[in-house]
């Protein structure tokens, strides 16, 4: 467990940060699997967030991607909800039902619904309308189980013509760090989590964030990485499935 979880945050960073998001939700299902108390998860999978999105922001917005109109009216919803959710100590079983709902819709949406686009356009009442409904959703997930929740609101955003791959990228490393932020404060205690378990996962997202960020904003295919993500994200529902069974 010492080297393990380091490894493999290191490459769920590379991969989530290469198309602006987290890896908050591979965080929380690998920690589940490995069976870490769960109160603890998802603090740790938001300070995980905080960091990669953080270093993707960067990456994106210098590159010149970042639209603060575009994400900016979602966080209207997001932002208390986030902090709602984050302030429920939920039970363990209804911990591992909503992340594992949450990973099956993220697999169909990898695989069913990545080349959806709708053609027409969305009037102002209607982004609204998405913008509210989906930052309410989105942020009481993150508050909940520490998914961020930027991997539904990118794809979204190209599927809507509301912006291109990579400003929904740029959005979505915006979007997820707020709702971090806003998780994380609702949920910190003083003791709730040891420096020894989570500085080795901190590192290791920096290294894997500060790689898969710039691969990603400058080289990478976004359809590409989402398809290794989808296997990711697979095998942690598999093995989700047996631990809670």
């Amino acid at each position: 467990m010492e080297y393990i979880l380091p490894i493999l945050f290191l490459l769920v960073a590379f991969i989530y940060s290469s198309i602006g998001l987290g890896g908050g939700s591979s965080y929380t299902a690998i920690m589940t699997i490995v069976g870490v108390n769960y109160t603890m998860i998802p603090i740790t999978s938001l300070t995980l967030n905080l960091v990669v999105t953080f270093i993707g922001m960067v990456n994106f917005w210098k590159n010149g991607f970042g639209r603060l109109n575009l994400v900016a009216p979602f966080f209207i919803t997001s932002i208390p909800f986030a902090y709602i959710a984050g302030s429920i100590e939920l039970p363990e079983f209804m911990f591992q039902i909503i992340l594992l709902s949450t990973l099956i819709l993220i697999a169909v949406r990898i695989y069913i619904f990545n080349d959806l686009t709708i053609s027409f356009q969305l009037s102002n009442a209607q982004k609204w309308m998405l913008s509210i409904i989906l930052g309410a959703t989105l942020g009481f997930i993150a508050g909940a189980v520490g998914i961020g929740g930027g991997i539904y609101l990118v794809p979204l955003i190209i599927m809507f013509g509301l912006g291109s791959a990579k400003e929904a990228a740029a959005a979505g490393a915006l979007f997820i760090w707020i709702n971090s932020l806003v998780g994380f404060i609702a949920r910190y205690r003083p003791g709730v989590i040891s420096s020894d378990f989570i500085f080795p996962l901190i590192c290791a997202v920096l290294i894997g964030g500060f790689a898969g960020s710039y691969f990603g904003s400058v080289k990478f295919e976004n359809k590409m990485v989402q398809k290794i993500m989808g296997i990711i994200i697979i095998a942690a529902i598999i093995f989700l499935i047996k631990e809670m069974i």
